[in-house]
């Protein structure tokens, strides 16, 4: 039977590619299972080596955000590069990409990001914001990031300012509003920051 009520239509469950977790079944969950085989069976990756769903919580003029980072990679004890995927414009996906890049590890910038629908991607520098490749195909595969590893830099982003900035881009393009017009009912209750 297909569940209807909420914001998404759930077909039932589905077993998680990486966890064996049983997560709701939605069309997203669908293309976020395929963008997890594709990293494991094509781009090489082990399992243990992509963290999903970790995620970033943010509250700002009393809306609270959870910006979700579906794929994580995680080589040699360092987290090496994030990818985050949503359906639509690749565009307007990169700067929250680069935010949640910069924040999501408190001890240095993720050099990496990938946005993408599952039909297109864009893999991005996140010092400078630069595109580095386009495409799916374009999405490093694990000799690439072993490859790119002593280029790449893990530089602290420890600035309170600049974190507090990052986490505002997040919020802001992260926000969800429903399509019955109002902001999506959350499990955090809304506080002042």
């Amino acid at each position: 039977m297909t569940d209807t009520s909420g914001h998404h239509i759930v077909y039932g469950t589905l077993v998680d590619f990486l966890t064996g977790e049983e997560l709701p079944d939605t069309d997203d969950e669908r293309y976020r299972q395929q963008l997890a085989r594709l990293m494991v069976e094509e781009k090489g990756f082990a399992r243990e080596e992509l963290e999903p769903r970790l995620f970033i919580e943010t509250i700002f003029n009393g809306q609270y955000v959870k910006s979700t980072i579906e794929l994580t990679v995680r080589m040699a004890d360092r987290r090496m590069m994030i990818i985050r995927y949503a359906p639509g414009s690749l565009v307007t996906r990169e700067r929250p990409a680069i935010a949640a890049a910069r924040i999501l590890d408190p001890n240095y910038r993720i050099p990496l990001a990938v946005v993408t629908n599952c039909r297109e991607a864009e893999t991005i520098d996140t010092l400078t914001g630069k595109v580095l490749a386009t495409g799916m195909a374009g999405i490093p595969d694990r000799t690439r990031v072993v490859e790119m590893s002593d280029e790449l830099v893990f530089e602290p982003f420890a600035d309170e300012k600049r974190r507090e900035k990052e986490a505002r881009i997040l919020n802001a393009y992260d926000l969800e509003v429903c399509c019955r017009g109002g902001v999506c009912v959350t499990d955090k209750p809304e506080t002042k920051s």
